[in-house]
């Protein structure tokens, strides 16, 4: 399909509540999901949300069986999750670095839920639910902040925190992803 442009923070349509998606399995449905992958795909990332290319629905696609932006990082599945609902499985938080596509250049260290269950549908419709930790709920919450308009550095507590994935991470050659 097509590589699209990705917002950039400051973009105003970043910060919009995504609207669900009400139908299933269309041929625009199959093309949006198609042109996320590409794009996120071209540009290294873990995951990307739909209002990062200026769709403003609720849908997300992750997935990676490496990332050479995230060396350490277990895989995750490759999956499309539209109007997805998060739940915490109990208070437990961990820190951990993160980039985003719209965030160019930078990394942060952002609390996260250590365990979640995320709900939601596939293209199909079909209901999807799952019980993850680690990198997963961590790019999982990422990427669905994206529908309520929060980007990572909003999440952040400790903005010393905050810098260039140049400086920080030298050995990594490209941007950050999310």
């Amino acid at each position: 399909m097509a590589v699209r442009e990705i917002l950039k923070m400051g973009d105003a349509r970043l910060l919009r509540l995504a609207e669900p998606v009400r139908a299933f399995d269309t041929p625009e449905l199959q093309a949006l999901i198609a042109d996320l992958f590409d794009t996120m795909e071209a540009a290294n990332g873990a995951g990307l949300a739909a209002p990062q290319i200026g769709e403003n629905l609720q849908l997300v696609i992750f997935g990676f069986s490496n990332n050479a932006r995230y060396p350490d990082a277990e895989p995750v599945p490759r999956t499309v999750l539209i109007n997805p609902v998060i739940e915490p499985i109990g208070d437990a938080e961990e820190e951990g670095w993160e980039g985003c596509l719209s965030v160019p250049g930078l990394r942060g260290v952002v609390p996260r839920f250590a365990r979640i269950r995320y709900r939601g549908f596939d293209p199909s419709g079909q209901r999807i639910e799952r019980e993850v930790q680690g990198f997963h709920a961590r790019v999982v919450q990422h990427e669905v902040d994206h529908l309520i308009g929060r980007l990572y550095p909003t999440r952040m507590r400790d903005m010393s925190k905050l810098g260039y994935t140049s400086v920080l991470f030298p050995d990594l050659d490209a941007e950050p992803e999310d």
